[in-house]
């Protein structure tokens, strides 16, 4: 076990634990810090360095396991002490979490390797992250004086599928799914901790089951060798993911989203002036 390859496992686990649920672009993050600096695919070999990215995303995606525990064994029917308020009440559906997955899981399957072959590129995230950003501006700019959905369980259906047209937008790399979806939420007159609470919820089905499509794919990677580097990569996004998550819910509604807007604008100008302007 080499402490380099061990170091530059613990470090793109921090970025994505970082980076893969605040609407910042977690593609754009890995490309500067990997692909420029730390360059993972030398370690093992390309397949290795894929699979590794696949590894560290589960761990993120365990971490928002974690945070919404109870409200996903609540949308599976398996929390108990369920009182008769929240019951019969307003409360979010699996079904409603189900009409949010599914454009961007048609849309996907029908064209993954349209964009597996054209749109994983230094050109397309700049023009992603960009874009991105506008709609991040436009959804804080152009948004309701007073939300019409304060919290995730007043959410209806047809705001769900219309968040669910919006994280679309994600299949281009760099656009980032919370951005879309949160951006799509709030301009749909929900409160910007609602949004956020939904874009997380749905990101776990979606991101597993992609996550998991791409590691029985490639499986052959994953041999004695590097299975310590993908653990500690796996611990430290999940780490900093858990830690990730619960400071951006706590933030999202005092600062909206045009701070992070201006952010993606910044590794935007890092990117084109680091693999563009040379």
């Amino acid at each position: 076990m080499h402490l380099w390859n061990m170091f530059v496992a613990a470090i793109l686990g921090l970025v994505e634990g970082l980076t893969e649920f605040a609407p910042v672009s977690s593609t754009g993050h890995m490309i500067i810090v990997d692909d420029l600096i730390l360059k993972s695919n030398h370690l093992y070999g390309v397949e290795a360095a894929n699979v590794f990215k696949v590894v560290i995303q589960m761990g993120s995606i365990l971490a928002a396991v974690v945070v919404f525990w109870d409200r996903f064994l609540n949308l599976l029917g398996l929390k108990k002490n369920i009182t008769k308020e929240q019951l019969y009440g307003e409360r979010l559906k699996l079904t409603q979490v189900i009409v949010g997955l599914l454009p961007a899981a048609v849309l996907g399957f029908l064209f993954e390797n349209y964009i597996d072959s054209h749109l994983f590129s230094i050109k397309t995230v700049l023009f992603t992250l960009v874009a991105g950003a506008i709609l991040m501006i436009a959804a804080d700019l152009l948004r309701p004086r007073r939300p019409k959905t304060e919290t995730v369980d007043q959410i209806t259906y047809t705001q769900a599928f219309l968040i669910g047209l919006f994280q679309c937008l994600s299949l281009w790399p760099g656009f980032s799914r919370s951005g879309s979806t949160i951006s799509g939420g709030v301009l749909l007159g929900l409160s910007h901790r609602a949004a956020s609470d939904f874009t997380f919820i749905m990101a776990v089905p979606i991101m597993f089951g992609a996550s998991f499509l791409s590691l029985v794919k490639h499986w052959d990677a994953v041999t004695a060798q590097t299975i310590p580097f993908f653990i500690v990569g796996f611990i430290s996004a999940f780490i900093f993911a858990l830690l990730a998550i619960r400071f951006f819910l706590k933030l999202i509604n005092k600062v909206k989203l045009i701070p992070f807007a201006v952010y993606r604008i910044i590794v935007a100008v890092v990117l084109f002036v680091l693999f563009v302007y040379q």
